[in-house]
């Protein structure tokens, strides 16, 4: 009891922590307080070592060269302060599957935690990493170069830091939860096809704005202090959405190859 008291301190410590950093907002340090308790009590001390490194290298890459990323910041919903519909849609998916692991310690279910950290972290790093490549990206429906910041985009510089994202949660999660080899590729494998299916789903069902002052195409919904208009995508799916769907879906997928392959 004493130890779960302490270790929930330490979280919550954990979220002041990052909304003092301006990391989290007030309500984004409270969704990650909540989603740091589920997976404690689904994965114990290791489960928090591993999300933390999640959180960790996103806030690191998300303040790395931010200077440099003001002008693409324009065309995302949110900055690099991340509210509670953010911390849900990368942490959501890792703290329900935590919970059904607490009542049912399977192993496909501890796989697919890790695939939901392994997507989020391999996104958020060939989002933030990627947006300074020198060349711009290429737009995965026309394959011509478009600007930076543009969902559905993919860069060499943002594949490879995919690529490094999901390999880090892989050996990490392995070594932690001491898996097998065939485990450590499922994690890899399903981790950075997350990603992909992120920049699929962003590519043609993301919504995206124009803003009638100044021509911009953007993610948000009021720029310029004037509402945008929607030129494409569907209405519900936003960015958060895509994040969540993207990873739980490539969770799902790894739960059902090792349910097959296993069972």
């Amino acid at each position: 009891m004493t130890q779960n008291l302490i270790l929930l301190a330490i979280i919550v410590l954990g979220g002041l922590a990052g909304y003092l950093e301006r990391s989290l907002s007030s309500n984004g340090a409270i969704a990650a307080v909540l989603v740091g308790a589920a997976v404690y009590f689904g994965f114990g001390v290791k489960g928090l070592l591993l999300l933390g490194i999640f959180f960790a290298t996103s806030s690191y890459w998300s303040k790395y060269k931010s200077t440099k990323k003001k002008e693409i910041e324009e065309k995302l919903a949110k900055g690099a302060t991340r509210d509670w519909r953010q911390v849900i849609a990368n942490g959501g998916g890792a703290a329900l599957l935590s919970i059904i692991y607490y009542f049912n310690q399977d192993i496909i279910w501890l796989v697919g935690f890790l695939v939901c950290v392994a997507s989020s972290n391999s996104d958020t790093w060939a989002s933030e990493i990627g947006t300074l490549s020198k060349s711009k990206p290429v737009y995965i429906r026309t394959l011509k170069r478009i600007e930076k910041g543009t969902s559905g985009a993919v860069s060499l510089l943002g594949t490879i830091a995919a690529i490094l994202g999901s390999l880090l949660i892989a050996l990490t999660g392995t070594w932690l939860f001491q898996l097998e080899l065939f485990h450590f590729f499922i994690i890899f494998l399903f981790g950075f096809l997350g990603n992909i299916i992120d920049t699929i789903f962003g590519a043609y069902y993301q919504q995206v704005y124009v803003c009638s002052k100044c021509g911009i195409e953007t993610e948000k919904k009021v720029h310029c202090e004037t509402p945008t208009k929607r030129i494409k995508g569907y209405h519900i799916v936003d960015n958060d959405m895509v994040n969540f769907l993207s990873g739980f879906v490539a969770a799902l997928l790894s739960i059902m190859v090792i349910y097959v392959v296993t069972k």
